[in-house]
C-alpha cells in the first residue's frame, strides 16, 4: 500500500472514531475497522465502538486476561526539530503498525498495535516510561477480537473500544469500554438508532471518572456524549445553536480534562468541512480551525486547555496530515515528525506538554510517537501503581476567526508531494490564533 493511501485511510478513520486504525469516527457508516484512524481519534477519524445491548451494560466486569508482567524495551534516540524532541516508541510485538493515543501525568501511555486489516487485528496496550526504557503491558477486553486503548487518567482508569469481529471489509461492530482495577466494563449509549454495525467508542476520561466518546446513528451521524463512571449516567455533548437530529452536526467528543472542558470535532450538516471545538465546563464553546487547512480535528486536551489533534492539507491522494497544539491566547503550532513529514498525527497531551501520536514512514509503516518540548526536562518516571492495573493498566480562549477548513478523522500518513496550495505555517513559525466563539 502506498504511503498516500495509508494517509487517506488514517484521516478517514479518525473522523469516524472507530476501529479504523486510529480511534475516531466522523462521517457516517464508513468502513469501520479496528485499526488506525483520534481519536481519535486514530488519527484522522472515522469511527470506534462495540458490544451487544443498546443500554450501558456495566455488569460486574470481566477480569483482565493476558500476560501479567511488563515487558521492558529500550527507547530509540530522539530527533530534534523546531523546538521538539521526537522519539519513536513501538510495541515490539508489531514493528509495522503502532499508534499511541493517550498520555497521563504519570507518564503512562495508551495505544495499540495491528492495522485492523483482516488477520492483523488491533491489540491494545499501555506503556510506562522508565528512564531510557519503556515497559509495555497488553490490555485487551476479555473475549474480544480487537481492542484499542485510547484514553486514560492519573488513577489507573483506561477507556477505549473493542470488537468481536475482524472482517475483510473492515465493517466491524464497535463497543465502548472502561477498565478499572483489572476489570472491564462495556458502555454503549442508550439508543434504538444505532448504525449497522453498531459504533460506540469512549475516547477520553478525567480523574473524576467522566469519560467522553460518541456513537453513530442509522443515518451515519456521530453524536458525542459524556459518561459518568461513578454514576453510570449519560449526557449528550451539544454545541450551541446546533440543530438536533439528522440535521445537526456529526460530532465526536474526544477528550476531557479535570476542569470538565471537552475537546473534539464536528462536521456541520450538509458541509464538507470538519472543525475542532473546545467546550468549557461553563458552556462557552469555541470553534478551532487551523489556517488554510482542509480539516481540523481535536483529539486531546490537558488541564491548561491545551488542545491537540491533526489537520490536513490537500485532498484525495494528495492529502497530507500534520499534528498541532493550540493554547488559549497563543493559538496553533504545527507538529511534524521529521521521519513522517506530511504523515503525522498528535493524539494526546499531558499537563507537562508531552505529546503522543503516530506517524507513517516512507515504507508505509506506522509508528508510535512521543514528543517532548525541548525546554522540558522529563520528570523521574513514576512506576505503575496497583491502582493502575489491569494489564496496564475559565478563561475563554482568545483568538480571531480563521478561514473555513474542510473535514475528516484519525488516519495514517504517507509521503506525498507537498501541495502547492495552500501554504501551511511552518512548525517553527509563531503560533497563531484561530478560535472563535460559537
Amino acid at each position: 500500500m502506498s504511503r498516500r493511501a495509508v494517509v487517506a485511510m488514517s484521516v478517514a478513520a479518525l473522523a469516524a472514531g472507530g476501529m479504523l486504525g486510529s480511534a475516531l469516527a466522523m462521517q457516517g457508516p464508513a468502513k469501520i475497522s479496528l485499526s488506525s484512524a483520534s481519536g481519535h481519534h486514530h488519527r484522522m477519524m472515522n469511527g470506534h465502538g462495540m458490544m451487544s445491548g443498546q443500554h450501558s451494560s456495566m455488569g460486574s466486569g470481566s477480569k483482565s486476561m493476558g500476560g501479567s508482567g511488563w515487558r521492558h524495551e529500550p527507547m530509540r534516540a530522539g530527533r530534534m526539530m523546531n523546538g521538539w524532541s521526537f522519539t519513536t516508541l513501538d510495541n515490539p510485538a508489531d514493528p509495522t503498525f503502532n499508534q499511541l493515543l493517550g498520555i497521563s501525568n504519570r507518564s503512562v501511555l495508551a495505544g495499540y498495535f495491528g492495522s485492523g486489516a483482516q488477520g492483523h487485528p488491533n491489540k491494545g496496550y499501555v506503556a510506562s516510561l522508565q528512564g531510557q526504557q519503556a515497559a509495555f503491558r497488553n490490555e485487551n477486553v476479555p473475549g474480544s477480537v480487537q481492542t484499542q486503548v485510547v484514553g486514560l487518567n492519573d488513577l489507573g482508569v483506561t477507556v477505549g473500544f473493542w470488537s468481536n469481529q475482524n472482517n475483510a471489509n473492515e465493517m466491524n461492530s464497535n463497543f465502548g469500554f472502561y477498565a478499572s482495577h483489572g476489570r472491564f466494563h462495556t458502555v454503549n449509549f442508550p439508543t434504538m438508532h444505532n448504525s449497522t454495525p453498531p459504533v460506540n467508542q469512549l475516547l477520553g476520561v478525567n480523574d473524576a471518572g467522566t469519560a467522553v466518546g460518541f456513537y453513530t446513528n442509522t443515518d451515519g451521524v456521530n453524536f458525542g456524549y459524556k459518561y459518568s463512571i461513578p454514576r453510570h449516567s449519560f449526557q449528550r455533548v451539544v454545541l450551541p445553536k446546533s440543530v438536533r437530529g439528522s440535521l445537526g452536526p456529526s460530532l465526536t467528543a474526544a477528550g476531557i480534562n479535570n476542569r470538565g472542558d471537552v475537546a473534539g470535532f464536528f462536521t456541520p450538516h450538509g458541509s464538507n468541512s470538519t472543525f475542532a471545538f473546545l467546550q468549557l465546563a461553563n458552556g462557552a464553546s469555541y470553534k478551532l480551525a487551523y489556517p488554510g487547512a482542509a480539516m481540523t480535528q481535536a483529539f486531546g486536551i490537558n488541564d491548561r486547555d491545551e488542545v491537540v489533534g491533526a489537520y490536513t492539507v490537500g485532498s484525495g491522494n494528495n492529502a497530507m496530515s500534520y499534528g498541532f497544539t493550540w493554547r488559549p491566547g497563543r493559538g496553533f503550532r504545527s507538529v511534524s515528525d521529521p521521519q513522517g513529514p506530511g504523515a503525522t498525527t498528535v493524539n494526546g497531551v499531558n499537563d507537562a506538554g508531552q505529546l503522543v501520536g503516530f506517524y507513517t514512514d516512507g515504507a508505509g509503516n506506522t509508528h508510535g510517537m512521543l514528543v517532548m518540548p525541548m525546554h522540558h526536562q522529563m520528570a523521574t518516571p513514576m512506576q505503575p501503581t496497583p491502582s493502575m492495573s489491569p494489564s496496564m493498566m475559565t478563561t475563554p480562549p482568545m483568538g480571531t476567526q480563521s478561514a473555513s477548513p474542510t473535514p475528516s478523522t484519525p488516519a495514517m500518513q504517507t509521503t506525498p508531494a507537498m501541495p502547492t496550495t495552500p501554504a501551511m505555517p511552518a512548525s517553527s513559525a509563531p503560533p497563531t490564533n484561530a478560535g472563535h466563539h460559537f
